[in-house]
């Protein structure tokens, strides 16, 4: 299990970062704790989509959406590498993963589940073989990945 990584230095006192995903940290900083556990809990209750489950840019037309779109293919395999936010990521997607037989529907609602399968398409498409976000595909997307990521993408 990946370990829960809430107290981190301030995002000032971190690398540079070619794509600022410092934006990402700073906006998980406070509320990470209680998104963990809104998702082990199985329900998601207060407004953080954006920032936890990223997707490529285009895809979301809201302020929120686009200071949060990952812009390239090179940018979402940073943010998977980033110590911080690479783990992070595949600790939300675990936590979604132990509600077998719940719709991403059920978990997040809507259109968050929609958005949950472009950014499960996303990270899949730059992760290792086997990854939990290939998982989650299969479990809450019908094993489909989303057209318009891969578009992206290629």
């Amino acid at each position: 299990m990946v370990q829960t990584l809430v107290n981190q230095p301030p995002v000032s006192q971190q690398w540079h970062d070619d794509f600022y995903l410092g934006r990402f940290l700073a906006a998980q900083q406070a509320v990470y704790p209680s998104v963990l556990e809104e998702l082990r809990d199985g329900f998601k209750q207060s407004h953080w989509m954006w920032f936890i489950f990223p997707q490529a840019k285009g895809l979301g037309r809201s302020p929120m959406a686009q200071r949060y779109a990952i812009a390239s293919r090179a940018e979402a395999e940073a943010y998977l590498a980033d110590p911080i936010l690479g783990p992070r990521l595949e600790e939300c997607t675990q936590a979604m993963l132990t509600h077998p037989g719940r719709s991403a529907h059920d978990i997040l609602g809507s259109p968050d589940n929609m958005k949950f399968c472009s950014s499960m398409t996303l990270f899949a498409e730059v992760a290792e073989k086997g990854s939990p976000f290939e998982q989650a595909l299969e479990e809450f997307c019908g094993g489909k990945r989303d057209e318009h990521t891969l578009a992206f993408l290629n």
